[in-house]
């Protein structure tokens, strides 16, 4: 009897296809090194805010809110309205004259002083005197004040040097003032500040005319 040599074949199970390692793995990769490079652009850019803000900070500090001592000084445009003098044998003078005393303020912030009186002096005595008004100098700016007064030698002591001075045609006048205020800056920091005049005035008796100013 015959061999039946067909043998029947049963199919295999669905063949299971192997996971694709590489490229998921690869794909993986390119995500986290995309993140990474996203974080180290975001810590630079917060790194160079923060530096900027420094720089910012610095500068406004140092510079803005920085307090500097205002100025104040006579100005040189002087205008005589009588000058009389006397001679070697009875030397005097009496003088009117208008000036300007100039405050200047450099800070980011109004300079408010007080009413003050600045003393004109010869050889060390007052000849005369004048009442300098409260004011307001602006944040960067230069405060002109016009003043009127007299000096004379009424009070003067009897002196040789007055006589040489008259000859030469030359009177020093020396004057001096103190302003006391405060500083106001961004409307939230006061500080007092007070500043002092100290010139020199020489006056061309013959001329009318400054010859020379000079202050400290």
């Amino acid at each position: 009897m015959a061999q039946n040599t067909n043998q029947q074949v049963y199919p295999l199970g669905p063949e299971s296809k192997e996971p694709r390692s590489d490229e998921e793995s690869g794909s993986k990769t390119s995500a986290e090194e995309l993140k990474r490079k996203k974080r180290i652009k975001l810590a630079l850019y917060i790194a160079v805010f923060a530096v900027f803000q420094t720089i910012v900070i610095l500068v406004f500090a140092l510079i803005v809110m920085r307090v500097k001592t205002p100025k104040v000084r006579l100005g040189n445009d002087v205008t005589f309205h009588n000058v009389t003098t006397g001679n070697s044998t009875s030397p005097s003078f009496d003088i009117n004259f208008t000036t300007q005393l100039r405050v200047k303020n450099a800070n980011f912030g109004p300079y408010k002083y007080d009413s003050t009186i600045a003393t004109f002096m010869y050889n060390g005595v007052t000849v005369g005197q004048v009442t300098i008004p409260k004011g307001n100098a602006g944040l960067r700016s230069t405060k002109k004040v016009g003043v009127t007064l007299n000096v004379h030698s009424k009070d003067l002591p009897s002196s040789a040097n007055l006589a040489g001075d008259l000859e030469r045609g030359l009177l020093m006048l020396n004057s001096h003032a103190k302003l006391s205020g405060k500083v106001e800056l961004m409307f939230i920091m006061k500080k007092k500040k007070s500043v002092e005049m100290n010139c020199t005035m020489t006056v061309n008796l013959s001329s009318k005319e400054i010859h020379s100013m000079i202050c400290e």
